[in-house]
């Protein structure tokens, strides 16, 4: 409703006192926009004195008093339905029959164009904006305030000319700054990609056949699938429809449930530290790149001045004791200089630095544009993984000792089973290397159009990863048994895990190949391309949060902001490629991002929806963007069998966890204090949250736990994020003067 400056009955007797009858007229037809108090005021003062208010001639009040009459006919409803035209008609025909017919019918006509005029005013500012509006006429006003909330402000600005000219009251409507629209995927495919390079990564190529040869073979596929059908998909599930249904970031949908905000500010925390550490891999594969380009391997030989003594390359001997691999001492005297322990940080490593740098460039202009653009990257960077595996495939199984490395990796060990280690390994394996928890894939899927069939997506993505995986178990297993037949040792000595098997198994691997310079630069390149798009995606999820919390002031200066993001992660990243870099990795690795911190933000993401917010009206949610229900399982997956495989794998973990080691390296209590701190900077976010939100809300103690579980008004847009425009807004900036 528009506020106004409503004078009082003393001002306008006044103000007709002062001036001639013709300005009380202007004056009057000015307010005739208004209610009509104001005519009503004027009308019992004259009532009050047969003569009118003093100092006014009566001939020249009455025909103001007739006039006024006029304009509340016309306000007034017709008791016997005629139109407001015909009753103008009628008005004008009365006033003709007055002595003064000629200057009360153009009065009265000014009157009824000044009435029209202003229904005409009301309908324009009533319509809503178009999508660019043209910019606001500026107004001379003597000390205007804009409102800040959209408000409509009435100011009434004195002439500075004479006393014969009335005040001008101008109504000036004002509206919030729009909002830079908030982008969706351009491509059919950009989102499924997406997800795809997101959740494919290192884990699926150095983690997942390790753990498959290690846990009987292809027994460990039952415990696997087991754990991707009760835990896995139905997570991957959630996160995407919940960024779908709200169009918004990792913060802004815990709209559905204000109490469990604070699983989306640990998310935020998580993806932080693993942004600062995960790319630091791609900076160690950067460098092994660079040095691929050459006649003959660096890690090939022992005539490095890097190595030692004790340094053998070939890997035919039958005892290698007190002896040290090319490769190792490439790995840790070249690539690292690696010092004795954390409490030895030595020196940054300036060629990591500068590997680091490029990374953190790569990622920054594969995100800097928005969406639109990434999701043109990620035809390439989410592609190519798949060809180099192809390759390296064909290569593989072509090379003696393969056949035994497969059959290592597939032969099921059904006594396996029975070990919990096992099963735990298996559960672990699903939450990490599909990327849940991090906030990443409710970012990526709120930029999908409303109605996009996200539950395909998801089931299409998560059988892509686990094929992915499982194939890259063949790749890599026939390099393994490869090299055991190589080095005539047992194939599970040589398999390896995490950075083992990307900088020490493999690179061995490839030195016994011809032309192995080119074998060198396929494989990574490849865990360039497998950790590049994991990592970007990661940071999206993690600027989308931000940006998406904070849209007037992040939005705008998005590409500044995350610039600045990259910046701060590199600065802190420069801790893990120093000389003693190698331990705090490490330290990064077990306490920051992954293990309990991970699971127990997960267990809260499951329980928000599925027991608070409602799983039924999560389920009605998903029908309303896809047109029909899901099959019923996942309810029963979200309600009952998630939250307690994750629940029991926290506990699992809990109870096996022990002191982080590397090789004979037991790390320190002061830095085992530091990894449990940055592990509680996120754990502690989710109960701290629900504390903060229970004191500072007021009322009843039952009144406070409603507000905390009852969802907040949720708004859907699809172009402006988290703040939706009203149906019928008013333009911004516009001013009617009247």
């Amino acid at each position: 409703m528009r506020a106004m400056h409503k004078p009082t009955g003393g001002d306008v007797t006044s103000l007709v006192a002062d001036v001639r009858w013709w300005h009380k007229a202007k004056l009057l037809l000015l307010q005739l926009v208004w209610p009509r108090s104001f005519s009503t005021t004027l009308l019992d003062s004259a009532s009050s004195s047969p003569a009118g208010p003093s100092g006014l001639h009566s001939p020249v009040w009455t025909r103001l008093t007739v006039a006024f009459r006029a304009a509340e006919i016309l306000h007034e409803e017709p008791a016997d339905g005629a139109p407001a035209r015909g009753r103008a008609l009628t008005v004008s025909v009365r006033l003709g029959h007055s002595p003064h017919s000629p200057l009360l019918l153009l009065l009265f006509f000014l009157l009824l164009s000044a009435k029209l005029l202003s229904t005409w005013s009301a309908a324009e500012l009533s319509r809503p904006p178009a999508r660019s509006l043209a910019k606001a006429r500026e107004m001379a006003s003597n000390g205007a305030k804009a409102a800040a909330d959209g408000h409509v402000l009435t100011e009434v600005n004195e002439a500075p000319t004479s006393n014969d000219k009335p005040k001008t009251l101008v109504v000036k409507v004002q509206k919030k700054k729009d909002l830079p629209d908030r982008e969706t995927w351009a491509g059919k495919f950009d989102f499924l990609l997406s997800c795809v390079g997101y959740a494919i990564g290192l884990g699926n190529v150095w983690r997942f056949p390790y753990l498959c040869g290690k846990n009987g073979g292809g027994a460990f596929l039952i415990p696997y699938f087991l754990t991707l059908i009760f835990a896995g998909v139905p997570l991957f599930l959630l996160e995407t429809s919940l960024g779908q249904y709200t169009s918004i970031g990792g913060l802004g949908v815990w709209k559905l449930a204000p109490m469990f905000k604070g699983v989306g500010l640990a998310a935020a925390v998580l993806s932080f530290w693993l942004n600062i550490y995960y790319i630091v891999i791609i900076a160690w594969a950067i460098y092994y790149l660079y040095n691929s380009f050459t006649t003959e391997l660096p890690w090939k030989s022992c005539d490095n001045s890097w190595n030692t003594d004790r340094c053998f390359s070939n890997y035919s001997l039958a005892s290698t004791a007190n002896m040290t691999s090319a490769v190792v001492e490439f790995w840790e005297r070249n690539v690292h200089q690696l010092t004795k322990g954390l409490e030895e940080p030595g020196e940054v490593r300036v060629p990591l630095a500068i590997t680091l740098a490029i990374a953190w460039v790569l990622v920054y202009f594969c995100i800097w544009k928005g969406v639109g653009w990434t999701g043109k990257v990620v035809y390439f960077s989410a592609t190519y993984p798949y060809f180099m595996l192809l390759i390296l495939f064909f290569r593989g199984v072509s090379l003696p000792g393969a056949k035994e490395g497969i059959l290592f990796y597939i032969t099921p060990d059904f006594e396996k089973l029975k070990e919990s280690e096992v099963w735990l390994d298996a559960a672990t394996q699903i939450f990490f290397s599909y990327g849940l928890g991090l906030g990443s894939l409710i970012a990526l899927g709120s930029y999908n159009p409303f109605n996009n069939n996200v539950y395909k997506d998801s089931i299409i993505v998560c059988c892509i990863n686990s094929f992915t995986s499982m194939f890259a178990g063949f790749v890599i297993f026939s390099i393994v048994g490869f090299m055991a037949h190589i080095t005539q040792r047992p194939i599970a000595d040589v398999a390896a895990s995490g950075p083992g098997l990307a900088f020490l198994a493999y690179p061995e691997a490839v030195t016994q190949l011809p032309i192995s310079p080119l074998w060198a630069i396929l494989f990574f390149s490849m865990l360039l391309m497998l950790g590049i798009d994991s990592q970007f995606c990661t940071v999206e999820g993690f600027i989308t949060a931000l940006v998406d919390e904070f849209p007037r002031v992040l939005r705008g200066r998005r590409e500044i902001f995350i610039a600045v993001v990259c910046l701060v992660s590199y600065v802190i990243g420069l801790s893990n490629i120093t000389q003693g870099g190698l331990y705090v990795f490490k330290l990064f690795d077990y306490y920051s991002a992954s293990g309990m911190c991970l699971l127990f933000l997960v267990f809260f993401e499951c329980i928000s929806i599925s027991w608070f917010y409602g799983v039924n009206k999560f389920y009605g949610n998903i029908e309303e963007m896809i047109g029909y229900k899901p099959c019923i399982w996942w309810k029963l997956c979200w309600v009952v069998f998630t939250p307690l495989i994750v629940a029991g794998v926290f506990l699992f973990s809990a109870i096996q966890m022990v002191p982080l080691t590397m090789n004979n390296y037991v790390f320190p209590k002061w830095g085992q204090g530091v990894g449990w701190c940055m592990a509680l900077s996120s754990m502690v976010l989710i109960p701290g949250y629900m504390g903060y939100m229970f004191l500072t809300l007021k009322g009843s103690y039952k009144e406070r736990l409603r507000i905390m579980t009852q969802p907040t008004a949720l708004v859907m847009s699809q172009e402006n994020g988290p703040e939706q425009q009203p149906e019928n807004p008013t333009p911004a900036n516009d001013e009617a003067y009247i």
